[in-house]
């Protein structure tokens, strides 16, 4: 799967997809642009839906939902938009008679709310939401299919957790040198981790460091973003230098960051020669990778980097929403210390408190 924004883009990956699907079975769809995505796992009985969770995705629409970090509960959907999404969870249940576990995939652009996906089955997501909530949502689905009512189960109450679990994927990327770690609509990951906190930057500090991404509280963060995300690169750059990070970016990057006021040392891209960002990596001089690529040349570019990055375990990320959440972390972690608490005690916790 790809996403292609010109012509000759299309070209390039039509040719490829050929050989791959000699019969020509090909899908083009719409792509939704500057949209992110939410998951939500149900229980239904046939008659009536409770709600086992909702997911926020933290990158944005476009890459595989498998490779993506989401986090329960929510951060940034709007409460109109949560109620919406019940709504349409609990009326496609029942329209469809479902018996046992849902999960919906739903994308918010623009302010409207999509359905990408219902199925009538359990998610990769299930032991994550068992985990985070405390309830064994696969053996109450089964309970279900062999005849059992929800309220016979005592599950009258969509679900709620009292602290923040972000999920995090793990990558193999670093066991194949050469191979490029930017996410795509393509799944990549071959499994997944859980950081738990009382707040978001905490909980996604911790998601990244059980998945082997060790975020850097101090250093030089490397940004180079494609011409489409230089404006929205800001607001993080900001936040990175407010936390002491020294920044470099390549000539674009670096003239947008330096229109918005932020002091900001250019380094060459790896196709107009050297010193340039690779050099910096291999030298230990960048400590945080930021690098959303768009187009051939700059994928080239970024391949030589990204790559780089990987194999002298510099984090590398590249999405923007991804580097926000980063910087978000980072700043959580300079500001308290990290606090190590079992899921056992988590709920134990919870039941104690009436939950």
């Amino acid at each position: 799967m790809a996403i292609v924004y010109t012509l000759e883009e299309l070209r390039h990956y039509m040719s490829q997809a050929l050989e791959k699907t000699p019969q020509g079975a090909i899908l083009v769809d719409k792509f939704l642009e500057d949209a992110f995505e939410v998951d939500v796992d149900a229980l239904a009985d046939g008659k009536e839906c409770v709600i086992g969770g909702i997911m926020e995705h933290i990158e944005e629409a476009g890459v595989h939902s498998g490779d993506s970090c989401c986090v329960l509960p929510t951060y940034k959907i709007s409460a109109r938009h949560l109620g919406e999404i019940r709504d349409l969870t609990r009326a496609m249940a029942r329209a469809l008679g479902v018996v046992g576990l849902m999960n919906v995939q739903f994308a918010i652009a623009d302010g409207r709310l999509y359905v990408l996906e219902v199925n009538p089955r359990a998610s990769r997501i299930v032991p994550y939401v068992s985990k985070a909530t405390g309830v064994p949502l696969a053996k109450i689905a089964t309970r279900l299919m062999l005849g059992k009512s929800l309220k016979e189960l005592g599950l009258t109450a969509d679900l709620t957790v009292d602290r923040y679990y972000v999920k995090a994927p793990v990558f193999p990327f670093v066991k194949f040198p050469g191979v490029d770690p930017k996410l795509s609509p393509e799944m990549r990951s071959t499994g997944e981790v859980m950081g738990v906190a009382r707040d978001f930057g905490m909980a996604f500090y911790k998601a990244q460091l059980a998945a082997g991404t060790r975020l850097p509280s101090s250093g030089n963060a490397f940004i180079t973003v494609n011409l489409r995300d230089r404006e929205g690169v800001v607001p993080t750059a900001r936040r990175l230098a407010g936390l002491g990070f020294k920044l470099t970016a390549t000539r674009g990057t670096a003239s947008a960051l330096r229109g918005a006021g932020l002091e900001v040392e250019e380094t060459l891209k790896v196709s107009e020669g050297r010193p340039n960002g690779v050099d910096a990596i291999k030298s230990q001089r960048v400590q945080l990778l930021v690098n959303t690529p768009l187009g051939a040349a700059s994928f080239r570019d970024g391949w030589a980097l990204r790559t780089a990055a990987v194999q002298h375990n510099v984090p590398c990320i590249t999405t923007l929403s991804g580097a926000a959440a980063a910087a978000e972390a980072i700043e959580a972690l300079r500001t308290g210390g990290v606090e190590v608490v079992s899921l056992q005690e988590l709920h134990a916790e919870r039941v104690a408190v009436g939950e």
